[in-house]
């Protein structure tokens, strides 16, 4: 694990020259152009992919730019995570691309066999007295004055035409040579734990920078470069005092600016084992739900945090570490750990095309991966221990066995299912749901929640319907319980 602490480089009144940049400015503008060429030349050897050497190729770099063996590590580093960099981005494009052609292709299938079920029903002379129905009742709409039928048929020529551009685009991605854009402006220096400082090439006191400067610019700029950067402040400064460091120099905005990169310091533990309580939490567009549990898998306390989503970049951030910091005031409070859902919505993102505009705006404007990034790196850097666990069925164990029963919402129940899972709690099914359902008890509990499921599927379509259910044997046994109504 690496964390990087980044800052505007400084200038010094003190420092600065008849043109107003200092010494170290001046160095990085020069240097800059020559470790350009140097990582563009790497980056072209490894995309050719003739064999890397990388013994040979710093000797190569040193002769040819004129530079150290410890600069030359940096230019390759560099280089080779760049690299390493497109290429998996490539396969992520290719990957989101073919999951969008088999969601388009799947839709496909679904509409010609609609179409195809209701040609074959019309055809029917009888079909007015059918007892079945039909997957697609003919209707026209008065304002576009066109019947579903053919707007379906437009629809499916359209998604065949999308199918098939997503079809190129994997084929030609596939057989494309990989392109990389090399930024200019910029210097990266390798660290290693053996050297003085963490760098040979770039050593810092902690207020201090000395950048040993390259051969061919020791003419120039004498054998080092130095300046006052001074800190990185943080509340919570995990930078050791040993180790390697590894740094950055980039512009940014017209700016030059420094990053380092180290392995952070041990982070003394505030929460208590899971074992004596923890706090879950279920995130929803529009709110987060919490439970308190304690050592014995009882509700303590409960509460919602409302966020809002769909805002700007930095408005929509901003409200994010805001709900952080009130889950961290808790967790620290309670000096318990917190359990979350670990969820992936990437298939689900590749399947918008095939959902209604509302479900797509909903899931493109939930900053979930944002948010539990934030979370972890919040709580991570003052001791709180954050704990994802299988969201399988949370929701529906919250919905049908706690939710009547504490008065929760419906993210407060999965999120006291949640907490319940972290600490390693079995969640079975109630006897009033078991009396109804064929239960195999030598199955693991999770094939019980997944038989419910899929019956409550056929009967309720709303979470505010589980609040007014009273018997569950219309739900668990159909056959007995037809004429029921919620």
């Amino acid at each position: 694990m690496t964390i990087t602490y980044c800052k505007g480089l400084p200038t010094p009144a003190n420092e600065l020259n008849p043109v107003g940049k200092t010494q170290l400015e001046m160095f990085l503008a020069e240097y800059s152009s020559i470790f350009h060429q140097a990582v563009c030349e790497t980056v072209n050897h490894l995309i050719k992919g003739d064999g890397f050497n990388k013994s040979q190729w710093n000797t190569h770099l040193q002769q040819t730019y004129k530079i150290s063996k410890r600069h030359a590590n940096g230019v390759i580093a560099l280089s080779i995570g760049t690299v390493d960099a497109a290429k998996a981005s490539r396969q992520r494009h290719i990957k989101v691309l073919t999951a969008k052609a088999n969601s388009c292709q799947k839709w496909i299938k679904k509409a010609q066999r609609k179409l195809k079920n209701a040609s074959k029903f019309y055809r029917k002379k009888n079909w007015h007295n059918s007892k079945t129905g039909c997957q697609l009742p003919l209707s026209m709409s008065l304002r576009y004055r066109e019947t579903n039928w053919h707007n379906l048929r437009f629809q499916l020529h359209h998604k065949k035409r999308k199918l098939s551009h997503y079809r190129r685009q994997v084929q030609h991605l596939r057989a494309a040579p990989i392109r990389v854009t090399v930024p200019k402006g910029q210097a990266f220096m390798v660290g290693s734990k053996d050297e003085t400082c963490g760098n040979q090439s770039c050593q810092w006191d902690g207020q201090i920078i000395k950048l040993r400067v390259p051969y061919c610019l020791e003419d120039k700029f004498g054998k080092y470069v130095s300046s006052r950067i001074g800190g990185f402040e943080r509340k919570v400064n995990r930078l050791p005092s040993q180790g390697a460091l590894t740094w950055h120099f980039y512009r940014k905005n017209g700016r030059w600016c420094v990053a380092v990169q180290f392995s952070p310091l041990p982070v003394k533990r505030v929460s208590r084992t899971i074992a004596r309580g923890c706090i879950g939490i279920d995130l929803n567009p529009g709110s987060i739900g919490w439970a308190l549990v304690d050592s014995e898998g009882n509700l303590r306390r409960h509460g919602q945090i409302p966020i809002q989503t769909g805002l700007p970049r930095g408005k929509q951030e901003a409200a994010i570490r805001h709900a952080c910091f009130l889950l961290l005031h808790m967790a620290i409070a309670y000096r318990c750990p917190l359990v979350c859902e670990e969820l992936d919505f990437s298939s689900k993102k590749t399947q918008l095309k095939e959902k209604g505009s509302k479900y797509a705006r909903m899931l493109s404007s939930w900053a979930y991966s944002r948010f539990y990034e934030l979370l972890s790196a919040i709580l991570g850097n003052r001791g709180i221990e954050v704990r994802p666990v299988n969201p399988a069925y949370t929701s529906l164990i919250g919905l049908v066995k706690y939710a009547r029963m504490y008065g929760l919402a419906s993210d407060e129940a999965a999120a006291l299912a949640i907490a319940r899972r972290g600490m390693r709690w079995k969640e079975k099914l109630p006897d009033s749901i078991t009396a109804y359902l064929s239960v195999n008890d030598s199955k693991h509990v999770w094939s019980h929640w997944n038989q419910l499921n899929n019956r409550l599927k056929r009967f309720i379509h709303s979470r505010h319907a589980y609040y007014g259910i009273s018997n569950w044997e219309f739900l668990a046994n159909p056959q007995q319980g037809s004429g029921n109504t919620l």
